[in-house]
């Protein structure tokens, strides 16, 4: 566990601590409005769509947000549960847990609460809730553990443009990823160990990432770098020396070529190539979300059992798990 800070609780002149959890976001419900509402939002991204504005609102507005959010909304259904949107409410409880660990170590107050870039609660509503709590020192998590200007930088310009606003600025301490910390890694090769326990080795292990257009990473936008240094310090934490591995990336919209291997070509030549058992993780995502839930766990599978022999298993995203909370207390820590 981490050290408890040495400083007195009895101090009269107590920092005020207040952590924001980031993450891309969610529609309020599965539905064809909400879903229109939540895509305008992520597709209005400048950061995320880069085409021309003359060029890219009217596909935007005519064809896309016409079309596809009904298809999102049945996609969104496949994966809700009785307490809404897996993401949000994943999200809730990693929140309470966190705080409740710092709590215990700080000699501060410290609250934590979350931000959606996209959707509700947005991150403006989370800066102002920890305002209301006057907070003498804001941390800023986004939890990307790969750094890209499509999702942390985005982030960041929606908080700097609420914090612009404000009269009193908190001491502020923002945190642009966490690929290689070694919580992170950690917890990441003990959730494929205990899988590997409970399941058995496969033939293929398969990182899957998020993908960005490739003339992000040629203008010099560093994450697929950050993944495929991820997936080399988790695989030499595994307890497994011989495992085979690869990494792809997953999730590409639109005409552009992205990074590479996509993670359905991939798999669709492993299954025409009768390539055995296939186990999946997505370490960039730390919530399981539509893209691991129904990407993955659904399309994905589908297409490499089409033959109706392949093995295919997804293991589960961090989550609300302890080593993810332990993961986060080690990356805030430095911090309080």
């Amino acid at each position: 566990m981490p050290s408890r800070p040495t400083t007195s609780k009895n101090s009269s002149h107590p920092n005020r601590i207040g952590i924001l959890l980031i993450n891309a976001g969610t529609p309020q419900t599965p539905t064809t409005a909400a879903l229109r509402a939540f895509l305008a939002e992520f597709l209005s991204d400048q950061r995320v769509i880069r085409w021309p504005r003359w060029l890219w609102w009217p596909l935007l507005h005519l064809f896309i947000l016409r079309f596809r959010p009904r298809r999102v909304a049945q996609k969104y259904q496949g994966i809700w549960t009785d307490q809404g949107s897996p993401l949000l409410a994943t999200s809730l409880t990693i929140a309470r847990k966190l705080e409740t660990v710092l709590q215990d170590l700080s000699n501060d107050p410290v609250s934590v609460t979350i931000g959606m870039r996209y959707g509700q609660p947005s991150i403006p509503a989370g800066l102002r809730e920890l305002r209301d709590k006057a907070v003498d020192r804001l941390l800023l998590l986004p939890l990307f553990p790969q750094y890209s200007a499509v999702t942390t930088a985005s982030a960041y310009d929606v908080v700097f443009n609420e914090l612009g606003r404000w009269s009193k600025m908190p001491e502020i301490h923002a945190i642009s990823g966490y690929h290689r910390k070694q919580g992170y890694i950690r917890a990441l090769a003990s959730s494929i160990d205990d899988f590997f326990s409970e399941n058995g080795e496969p033939d293929h292990l398969l990182f899957s990432y998020h993908g960005i257009p490739k003339s992000h990473a040629q203008a010099g936008d560093p994450y697929g770098e950050l993944c495929l240094e991820t997936t080399k310090l988790v695989v030499q934490e595994l307890n497994s020396a011989n495992v085979r591995y690869e990494t792809a990336f997953q999730s590409r919209f639109g005409p552009e070529e992205w990074l590479q291997p996509y993670t359905d070509v991939l798999l669709e030549e492993w299954s025409e190539d009768a390539a055995g058992s296939v186990y999946i993780i997505c370490p960039g995502f730390s919530i399981d979300c539509l893209e691991t839930l129904h990407e993955i766990d659904i399309e994905a599978r589908q297409l490499y059992q089409k033959n109706g022999t392949n093995s295919f298993r997804y293991i589960p995203a961090l989550n609300d798990h302890a080593s993810h909370t332990q993961a986060l207390v080690e990356i805030v820590q430095p911090f309080l």
